[in-house]
């Protein structure tokens, strides 16, 4: 195959274009420049920079042609023009797709092949996305290497689009990065009207749901655009993070104003179109803005491109200047009124981003046709029809590596790794890397800063929020429309905050725990109730067991005495039922340690009331009794022969008993004590305990009848012989009696802790101890240490001295 070259014109006006590869009838590749001459509306920078990737372009067609591991003998052409206007490209894009000059439709892919057979370009996403459907009418593959908009990754819509620049949702995601990595939440994002900066706005708002990020404010900059009111509306607002994601004329504008206008103390996120911008930092104010941290493609250097440039200006200026000097006016197509005006060191210094994307995307193409057409080391097959639509198969089987680079398309047409570079403008005004972000899967660290390597104005990391973080423990309340505002509030007790899934609201803690205000975690319960193994517990049963034995001791004493005059003034065979009764309420003590159950809950209750019931009934017959001894047999004889004839205490004792063993089974049957969960007494703690039902009143009832039977009783026998008074002893215990009682009321009013059941059991224990004191001990005494008390004779002596007493009143 033969190589033609008839590059002998200059270089155009060139913005953005696009390149294309074209077959001719002879199967020959060859090189065509036929573009449209147009003023420049973006000025000579633009000029430089879309120059240097022609450029580019034009380097990797002469290397892959003069490669002879890459398309052995075959030469790649392109045809090129410039993409700055519909209105003119139109025309040159339908004469591409055409065939013999015309443009058929409804024809199988297989069948017809076009002028080209692949693009490369244009350069913004507007142009391509306006193309690209005219391209993909017969699956003519574009390779892009500029246009990121996300748009363009539908393949619904463009079938044959591919590119080797990243996507927005890229660019995106790093911007978010690092805003997150540098905790800031209330930034702005000013773009333009261009496709690329807008898709980029839709981008950034729809990642912002999953983050905490607030956009403060939005805004598209167009010629109209008052910057002053911008800047001012910026800082209005006290927004410190201003994101910069515009085309590069616009955003440059944007940052002069900025300069003009005085402002200071700003992080400026730049984006790719002009993170590289070589003329920017040599303004004065530049440094005074505040910090400027811009992101980019990893620029990659292409061997042998500054001498390709340095050689391509010495043939130029070679050249006839005019078309009459050409020796053919049909090769002199093109007039470039900059092209001469462009040293080498401007093509080399100008913004490197999009070069390795121009590069990559011409050897995407070569590498395809590479396999299309069965090349090996000794040439390519001269028997193969390239269609577009196998070239635009290959191309999506891209799998090279160029410059230590992997190339390689996902099912959207987008490069599957894709490097970026942070780079932070620094006092030299310099780009200076300082973070990466791979797109890579398989590499660990995607992203990383080196925040040493980052002078910011203020000498330390800016604070960009709308309100200060809340304090632990406080949870937020939405202040505005934005969720970055809000102010703080404590989360009471027994609630906490959970900043990770929810921190607008303080949660309740479940039943079993517990927090204090201002909490982040809920921190289980403390079971408590008092086991057989605590001290206390332990000297109570051992007290219990001290009253069982005195019982029993005294039982047995009575027993040997039992026909003196104590015992039987003490109520002879009453005393022992006193004291059974008495031992069989205090065995309920030991039913009120260890873990509560309903068994232990009901004994604990049940035991007292009956037998302790039976006690203060027999006190209360007892009272009843000495009081007529002494008075109602002389004032009422007829009660008291009835009283005495029929056994009337014994019967008074028996009904006490039934009714107080009904009462208690009933109530117990029907509403019996239960263990219980306090969990409302204490926060931090879970107190096991028993509960009584409301209706404990029914059975307190009669025992508090039967006390004060005894109490009015025993005060009406207060002038009774003093070594006969058997009521001043019950009136004695009867006052232990309701001051045990009274304390433990108020304990339990004022405390509710696992030491309640204590004071219930000492409350228990006291209440015996107190008929043993009070009323058997004494009578032990005079039993064992004053026996000469203990006579028929001294009795009667005192009943005697006492009648007279009442006889003389």
């Amino acid at each position: 195959m033969q190589i033609r070259d008839q590059m002998n014109g200059s270089f155009t006006d060139v913005i953005q274009f696009p390149t294309f590869i074209q077959k001719s009838h002879s199967k020959s590749l060859f090189v065509r420049e036929r573009p449209i001459t147009i003023r420049l509306m973006n000025g000579y920078i633009s000029f430089i920079l879309n120059y240097r990737m022609f450029q580019v372009m034009r380097f990797a067609v002469q290397e892959i042609n003069n490669s002879s591991l890459i398309l052995p003998n075959v030469s790649l052409g392109y045809e090129i023009f410039d993409h700055c206007s519909d209105t003119f490209n139109f025309q040159a894009i339908l004469n591409m797709i055409s065939r013999n000059g015309s443009i058929q439709v409804l024809r199988c892919v297989n069948e017809y092949v076009s002028k080209v057979i692949a693009v490369a370009g244009p350069f913004r996403s507007m142009e391509s996305m306006t193309v690209a459907p005219l391209f993909a009418m017969n699956l003519i593959p574009m390779v892009n290497y500029g246009s990121s908009s996300s748009v363009l990754s539908d393949k619904w819509k463009y079938p044959s689009f591919l590119r080797t620049t990243a996507s927005n949702k890229d660019l995106i995601q790093l911007i978010i990065l690092i805003i997150q990595h540098f905790n800031w939440n209330w930034v702005a994002f000013v773009s333009s009207g261009d496709e690329n900066s807008q898709n980029g706005l839709q981008l950034f708002k729809s990642k912002l749901k999953d983050t905490k990020i607030c956009l403060a404010y939005a805004k598209e900059l167009n010629e109209m655009s008052d910057h002053y009111e911008i800047l001012q509306q910026l800082e209005d607002l006290s927004i410190e993070v201003i994101i910069v994601f515009a085309r590069q004329s616009s955003a440059v504008a944007f940052i002069k104003s900025a300069i003009k206008h005085n402002i200071h103390s700003k992080v400026w996120i730049a984006g790719d179109s002009w993170s590289l911008n070589k003329n920017l930092p040599r303004l004065s104010g530049i440094k005074a803005i505040g910090t400027i941290i811009g992101i980019t493609e990893t620029v990659m250097p292409l061997p042998g491109f500054k001498d390709f440039v340095y050689l391509s200006h010495t043939q130029r200026n070679n050249r006839p200047t005019t078309c009459e000097q050409t020796p053919s006016g049909r090769t002199c197509n093109q007039a470039c009124d900059l092209c001469s005006d462009v040293s080498p060191e401007e093509i080399i210094g100008e913004n490197p981003s999009y070069s390795f994307a121009t590069y990559s995307a011409i050897y995407a193409m070569a590498h395809a046709l590479h396999n299309l057409l069965l090349c090996d080391i000794k040439g390519c097959s001269d028997n193969v029809t390239v269609y577009p639509f196998m070239l635009l198969q290959e191309l999506k089987r891209s799998n090279f590596t160029i410059l230590n680079r992997h190339i390689e398309f996902d099912s959207n047409g987008d490069p599957t790794c894709t490097s970026y570079a942070i780079v932070f403008w620094n006092q030299s005004g310099q780009a200076q890397k300082v973070g990466s972000y791979e797109t890579d899967p398989a590499v660990d660290v995607p992203f990383s800063i080196n925040n040493t390597k980052i002078h910011w104005y203020a000498d330390q990391v800016p604070v960009a929020r709308c309100s200060p973080e809340c304090s632990e423990g406080f949870a937020k309340k939405k202040d505005g429309l934005h969720q970055c505002c809000f102010q703080c509030n404590v989360c009471p007790g027994m609630t906490y905050v959970n900043y990770t899934d929810n921190p607008y609201s303080c949660i309740n803690c479940r039943k079993t725990e517990w927090s204090k205000p201002g909490s982040t975690f809920c921190t289980q319960r403390s079971v408590e109730y008092i086991p057989f193994t605590d001290p206390v517990a332990i000297t109570l049963m051992f007290s219990t067991g001290v009253l069982l034995a005195l019982t029993l001791a005294i039982v047995i004493l009575f027993a040997l005495n039992y026909d003196k005059p104590v015992v039987k003034s003490a109520g002879g065979p009453m005393c022992f039922l006193l004291l059974g009764c008495l031992s069989a309420s205090s065995i309920s003590v030991f039913f009120f340690f260890g873990k509560p159950t309903v068994t232990n809950c009901v004994l604990r209750y049940f035991l007292f009331l009956l037998f302790y019931t039976v006690c203060l009934g027999c006190f209360a017959v007892r009272s009843f009794q000495i009081v007529c001894i002494f008075k109602m047999a002389t004032k009422f004889p007829k009660i008291h022969s009835w009283w005495v004839k029929h056994n009337g205490q014994w019967w008074l004792i028996a009904i006490v008993f039934v009714l107080q063993l009904l009462l208690l089974t009933t109530v117990f049957t029907a509403s019996p004590p239960t263990p219980v969960n306090d969990m409302t007494s204490y926060r931090d703690q879970i107190i096991l305990k028993c509960a009584m039902s409301r209706t404990v009143i029914m059975f307190l009832l009669l025992t508090i009848v039967l006390a004060s039977l005894c109490f009015i009783f025993s005060y009406m026998g207060k002038d009774l012989p003093k070594n006969y008074n058997e009521s001043k002893a019950i009136t004695l215990y009867l006052l232990f009696l309701i001051l045990t009682w009274i304390t433990f009321c108020t304990a339990s009013i004022l405390y509710h802790g696992k030491y309640l059941q204590l004071f219930n059991a000492m409350s228990v224990l006291s209440s015996s101890y107190s008929i043993l004191f009070c009323y058997f001990l004494p009578k032990c005494y005079i039993i064992i240490f004053q026996p000469q008390k203990n006579t028929q004779q001294h009795f009667q002596g005192i009943i005697q001295r006492y009648t007279q007493n009442i006889s003389s009143k």
